[in-house]
């Protein structure tokens, strides 16, 4: 009952992978090197779209806005989960697991918004080129990133209050690699009714009206490319449209694979497998999919390079004068 009365004294225990010996050191590095690229490929992504002009367009703004929350989605689980991993002290205090709920959420709800905004980008683009840089000038996209940053904000603040207030009086083992929203209702002693509901009211509301609203800007994309006459032209609209729809692809599938598939004696592991591969394997491969195949950032990428060995040279010249 004490532990009921005085809830931020609550030490929590996160479960994670059950490993031992090699397997763990494996894990250790496998992560480490993930959370790495996925980190430094999306600032580094954020950089290049900050320091070069060319990329200083709206859909690329909304890259920039969207690699960032990435970088801080994977920051806010992989530090914790990585420390777990080497000392394998599972402890994380009641403040720190509402501290990584928080910018949890922030992170997820940003990236749904995000990836909407940006399906909108590429619908007016293809759909209506010619009054592309009149409906999505500077102030509008402004307000579009402003919006997205502060509903996800106030919405995980909603969220993470919440939770505070509810009390954990039997188990305080979290069975997942951070500290989830679902997993802590499940620990609580609390009656977490309307919590559950409004989590629903949440998912329907921005997961699901976000992928209503991708899926249908797709369709008046991809009929409006069918209707290109020449094959150029219509290889020129989709390839513009490739990276971010990947995009989509990654973060979604996992997602509605997890909300369908049946339950199982070993839906928890599955859970937690399917977890990690939307937190650390899409911010992961994100900076590659806009990288490999956009030839705008490989060109960035090289006029970088060129600026900084004319600098260099230009160093070396006034040195040796």
């Amino acid at each position: 009952m004490e532990l009921c009365q005085n809830t931020s004294l609550i030490t929590f225990n996160i479960i994670a992978f059950t490993t031992s010996g090699n397997m763990k050191d494996f894990m250790f590095i496998v992560f480490l090197l993930m959370y790495m690229t996925a980190v430094s490929g999306n600032l580094i992504i954020a950089t290049l779209i900050c320091k070069v002009s060319q990329l200083h367009t709206p859909m690329y703004f909304f890259l920039c806005n969207f690699s960032i929350v990435e970088a801080t989605y994977v920051s806010t689980i992989f530090p914790k989960l990585l420390s777990i991993t080497v000392t394998e002290d599972k402890r994380i205090s009641f403040q720190g697991c509402i501290t990584q709920l928080y910018f949890f959420m922030f992170s997820g709800a940003a990236e749904f918004l995000l990836l909407t905004c940006m399906a909108y980008d590429r619908y007016v683009a293809v759909c209506t080129p010619l009054q592309y840089f009149l409906v999505m000038r500077k102030s509008i996209c402004v307000v579009l990133a402003a919006f997205c940053l502060l509903f996800s904000s106030f919405n995980s603040l909603i969220f993470s209050l919440l939770i505070s207030t509810l009390l954990f009086c039997n188990s305080h083992d979290i069975n997942s690699f951070f500290c989830d929203i679902r997993s802590l209702m499940a620990l609580s002693s609390s009656d977490t009714k309307s919590r559950e509901i409004a989590l629903i009211v949440e998912d329907i509301c921005l997961v699901f009206l976000a992928f209503v609203l991708i899926s249908t800007s797709y369709v008046y994309i991809i009929c409006a490319i069918v209707k290109i006459q020449s094959s150029k032209g219509r290889f020129k609209a989709f390839s513009s449209c490739s990276s971010h729809l990947t995009t989509v692809i990654l973060f979604y599938g996992p997602i509605m694979f997890l909300y369908i598939k049946p339950e199982s004696d070993q839906s928890e592991d599955q859970d937690k497998l399917l977890s990690l591969l939307y937190v650390i394997v899409v911010p992961t491969l994100n900076p590659f999919v806009y990288t490999l195949r956009n030839k705008e950032v490989i060109g960035a990428v090289a006029k970088l390079i060129n600026i900084s060995l004319v600098n260099k040279r230009q160093k070396s010249i006034k040195f040796n004068h």
